[in-house]
């Protein structure tokens, strides 16, 4: 992990865990450089991801000041990890690896993935428990060539971790489609619905690479009422 990546996550759980709180302001860039023992540049590329996903909001000569935030709030923006996230917000999860093996990308998978019909991919697929419910379904499909050696524990832990520190992987951006769905049978029978629950929240995504490869297809399910999904927008002046 990045030293700016330790500051970004070790702030974040500070922030979330109320450490510093709505409307606190963060310790100077030169006192974070001391804290962590990092360059002003380090410290301040934290500072700006922060920014970025709606934590704090910089003002010259003031200083960062902390954003109104919910433990339970899930960023739109952004392209995080499950465990990122979880690490970051502090709340208590386990994973449990549902499906893990091998796939040939036919032509309905490949309408759906945007992989090429006749490839092979790799199938997970893993359900959360969020404080002692059952409460997100997360399924991915990766093209076979980028997750060598991938196992079900790396599943189990982080793939993102694996991908990126043990094959050097350069994730970039994805392209996102969020929807409302109707829970279908297998929502019903892998995740603790409330028997009323008629509907789901669909996260969608394509996941590429730094050079513009598409690798990663994911379908991320969430009990409607859990959660609250949002982006920061900040205004653009032109």
């Amino acid at each position: 992990m990045k030293k700016y990546e330790v500051i970004l996550q070790d702030l974040e759980k500070k922030i979330f865990d109320d450490i510093y709180k709505e409307n606190d302001v963060l310790p100077s860039e030169n006192e974070l450089s001391k804290i962590y023992n990092s360059s002003r540049s380090t410290v301040r590329q934290a500072l700006k991801i922060l920014e970025e996903n709606g934590v704090i909001q910089r003002r010259h000569g003031f200083g960062s000041i902390v954003i109104a935030h919910d433990k339970l709030l899930f960023p739109i923006s952004g392209l995080t990890s499950y465990k990122e996230l979880q690490t970051s917000m502090g709340f208590e999860s386990e994973t449990e690896v549902v499906i893990f093996g091998s796939i040939d990308i036919e032509a309905e998978l490949s309408e759906l993935t945007g992989f090429p019909v006749g490839s092979k991919a790799l199938h997970i697929l893993r359900r959360r428990k969020v404080e002692g419910k059952y409460s997100i379904l997360d399924r991915d499909f990766f093209l076979k060539d980028y997750a060598i050696h991938l196992t079900p524990e790396d599943a189990k832990n982080s793939t993102y971790e694996y991908l990126e520190g043990k094959l050097g992987l350069d994730i970039a951006y994805a392209q996102k489609e969020i929807t409302i769905d109707f829970a279908s049978e297998e929502d019903f029978d892998l995740l603790d619905l409330n028997p009323k629950d008629r509907h789901i929240v669909s996260v969608k995504s394509r996941v590429y690479l730094a050079d513009n490869t598409l690798f990663q297809y994911t379908e991320s399910r969430h009990q409607v009422d859990r959660f609250r999904f949002t982006e920061f927008a900040r205004r653009q002046k032109r």
